[in-house]
Order: C-alpha cells, then structure tokens, then sequence
C-alpha cells in the first residue's frame, strides 16, 4: 500500500511519482484510507477524495490484506460479493 502523499511534498512531485508507477505497472487500484474502500483508478468517486486519504495498492488482494472493501460504483459485481460474504459472516 502506498499513500499518495508519501510520493511527494508538492502536488508536481506527487504527479510525477505517481506517473512512473503508473506507468511500471505498480499501481492497478486506489483506496480511500479513512473509509477503507478501493476501487479503480477511473472510478468517478475516488476521483474526488482528498490526496490525504488516497492511497494505492497493486492489486486487489493487497487492498482486501489491508481490510478494503471494494467500491459500489466501478466494482459492483465484486461489492455484491463481498456484501454477500459480509452478510453471511463467511471469511
């Protein structure tokens, strides 16, 4: 897991980190660390969270490792799974 503002203390530094990961292939989803959510990185509502609470994950197994649940917008067929699972009490 990597929190947004551990790439840099200006927003350009923060962008240009970001992009080198983005672009290796380190990045594949983000999350919102207050909430405990992650979704894809062109998901509308992680879009608007505050850089203090994005961070970003490699994978969803990570995010799930770190108790993130996925997002209701850009990963439904996995939320309803997930809410499935919740509900249950399965593990």
């Amino acid at each position: 897991m990597i929190m947004h503002t551990s790439l840099g203390d200006q927003p350009f530094k923060r962008s240009r980190s970001l992009k080198a990961l983005l672009d290796n292939g380190e990045i594949l989803f983000a999350g919102n660390a207050r909430l405990k959510i992650y979704g894809t990185l062109n998901c509308s509502s992680g879009k608007r969270m505050k850089v203090q609470n994005r961070v970003f994950f490699s994978s969803e197994t990570e995010a799930v490792k770190f108790g993130y649940r996925p997002c209701g917008h850009c990963m439904r067929e996995a939320y309803k799974i997930w809410l499935t699972v919740d509900r249950v009490g399965i593990s």
